[in-house]
């Protein structure tokens, strides 16, 4: 009998980990599930193949005045096409990307349930990202919360002043991790290794396989945790009735 429950708990835990390598966060915009999506649009257009964001919001997510979050990237002078593209792609993959399984966290918040927290970037990206906006001016550190939004749109909150992208981040680090609250987490890890989320990908999507590495590398403790919470809740359940 024992081993059948331990069989049993395997089965359930591998089908769990399955989902979390291939499914959408309950957010404002993200399908309920992730599949096909032939027409996404420019810098989307890499997630086509199974995607959890739509033509339409993929469309959106380069257009300066979207309806997706009414986020305005110029809130310190016109951002520069070289920085806002790498805000653009972080958007497609936010909406699109179907492996963050491994980071996605519930979350109380009006306009989504679900958030990533702590996803490993591959230090290319994150560099690339800093170095292309480093002549840029923002007022805020944590882009996440803290706008004034009486106009509609985010707008700098009073006594916040334009600095230069440098001054607010000083590294590459200090931007990934902080302009989303802890969205990101930068990594000295390369794209060669394996075990890093990309931002910027052509072809067969590589994230899928680092979602599993964190998936396999988490699945032990975790696991384990359950079979004996569960072994222990059935012994006494059985003691119970004997």
């Amino acid at each position: 009998m024992w081993g059948r429950l331990v069989l049993l708990l395997a089965l359930i835990g591998g089908t769990l980990s399955l989902e979390k390598l291939n499914m959408c966060m309950d957010a404002k915009h993200h399908k309920t599930q992730p599949g096909v999506e032939g027409q996404l649009y420019q810098q989307c257009f890499p997630w086509k193949d199974n995607a959890c964001c739509t033509a339409n919001t993929s469309a959106e997510a380069h257009d300066d005045s979207s309806y997706l979050y009414n986020f305005n990237w110029n809130h310190c002078g016109t951002m520069s096409a070289k920085c806002k593209k790498h805000f653009v792609q972080d958007t497609c993959f936010y909406e699109c990307s179907p492996h963050l399984g491994p980071w996605i966290q519930p979350v109380d918040q009006s306009w989504r349930k679900e958030r990533i927290l702590d996803v490993p970037l591959c230090k290319e990206d994150c560099h690339t990202w800093w170095d292309d906006c480093k002549d840029d001016l923002t007022c805020k550190t944590d882009w996440h919360s803290g706008w004034d939004w009486k106009s509609g749109i985010n707008q700098c909150p009073q006594n916040a002043h334009c600095k230069k992208w440098t001054e607010v981040y000083p590294t590459a680090k200090s931007m990934c991790e902080q302009i989303w609250s802890k969205s990101y987490l930068y990594t000295e890890l390369t794209k060669e290794s394996g075990k890093c989320m990309q931002l910027w990908f052509t072809g067969t999507n590589p994230n899928k396989k680092v979602a599993e590495y964190y998936l396999n590398k988490g699945c032990g403790t975790h696991h384990n945790l359950f079979l004996v919470t569960f072994l222990l809740l059935s012994v006494t359940s059985l003691n119970g009735l004997f």
